[in-house]
């Protein structure tokens, strides 16, 4: 048995799976804040998972934790996640020793990008090549071609939320204007839309749909942010389906439509988009789903780093 680990800014999903590659257990706690706090959270969802029925931690050979931030190259320091008060935590060496299994750290979205692909690859339709592209805080995506991630030189391949699509754009976090994260990252969205509410994504629809113009401004800038990132994906890499996840999905059909709508617009003005019919390779990852988790376990049972160890666990 192997577990996974998403760990987010609010909360951590835990998963435990069988030889088989079945989820068998699942638990969802809160995330602590710094580096102490998030390695006792690891800690914590491990042992919270040994209470599921048809879990036993006896049989638990390896733990993988997707987490926010950068991994540093070659090893499993975590740097820069700042969304967990993290600005540096070497998570495998503050909670092997208490596991006394194998740890492996990755990326979250990396780990969400293989995790996707995975439970595509379970409905016997796994395409060739995939992106998840990520929509919560920030935007990031994720590029799996035949079960392996590719992480580009420098591991920053997917980094496509600061790719800068209107110069005269919003303000992102990064420097630069009109970065897709600054049409479409929800942290973003939120600061614009400065009204106090427990979802502002959802909030900036629902007033959109009421007739604010300001809503209705926002919406349109994250419809326009998610097709680009959209457009990205398949023009350099040629990614035969982009899967979209994160908080943010959780509009549903609202944001597909939209979505859909900014990608046909662009098809009806040039032959080439048309030709691309990237409407028809865009899906949401369904509700609710455990695929970051997932992801994050397969990334644990790998032996190595090696593009085979990886290959072999995204094909089960």
């Amino acid at each position: 048995m192997k577990v996974g680990l998403d760990v987010g800014g609010t909360k951590t999903d835990a998963v435990a799976v069988d030889e088989a590659g079945r989820i068998v257990g699942r638990v969802r706690i809160p995330t602590g804040w710094g580096p102490d706090a998030v390695a006792q959270t690891v800690l914590d969802a491990v042992g919270a998972l040994g209470s599921e029925p048809g879990v036993a931690l006896a049989d638990v050979r390896s733990v993988g934790i997707g987490i926010p931030g950068q991994i540093e190259p070659g090893s499993d320091r975590v740097m820069h996640a700042v969304n967990l008060g993290v600005e540096e935590l070497d998570l495998v060496a503050a909670v092997a020793p208490h596991l006394g299994v194998p740890v492996r750290v990755e990326n979250d979205v990396k780990a969400a990008a293989l995790g996707a692909y995975a439970l595509r690859a379970e409905t016997g339709r796994p395409p060739a090549s995939m992106g998840y592209l990520n929509l919560g805080t920030g935007i990031a995506a994720g590029i799996v071609s035949n079960g392996v991630v590719w992480r580009g030189a420098r591991g920053t391949a997917g980094e496509v939320g600061h790719i800068s699509i209107d110069p005269a754009g919003p303000l992102c976090r990064c420097g630069q204007r009109g970065c897709i994260e600054a049409f479409a990252g929800g942290g973003l969205i939120a600061e614009r839309w400065a009204r106090r509410a427990a979802h502002p994504v959802r909030d900036v629809f629902d007033a959109a749909d009421a007739g604010d113009d300001e809503a209705r401004r926002l919406r349109a800038g994250l419809a326009r942010g998610v097709a680009a990132g959209v457009r990205v994906l398949v023009l350099t890499a040629d990614v035969d389906l982009v899967v979209l996840g994160g908080g943010v999905t959780a509009l549903g059909g609202r944001l597909m439509a939209d979505v859909a709508a900014e990608l046909s617009a662009s098809a009806d003005a040039s032959p080439f988009m048309r030709s691309l019919r990237l409407t028809e390779r865009v899906e949401l990852l369904p509700p609710g789903s455990a695929a970051a988790a997932l992801g994050a376990a397969l990334v644990g049972a790998a032996p190595s780093r090696d593009h085979d160890a990886e290959e072999a666990l995204a094909h089960g």
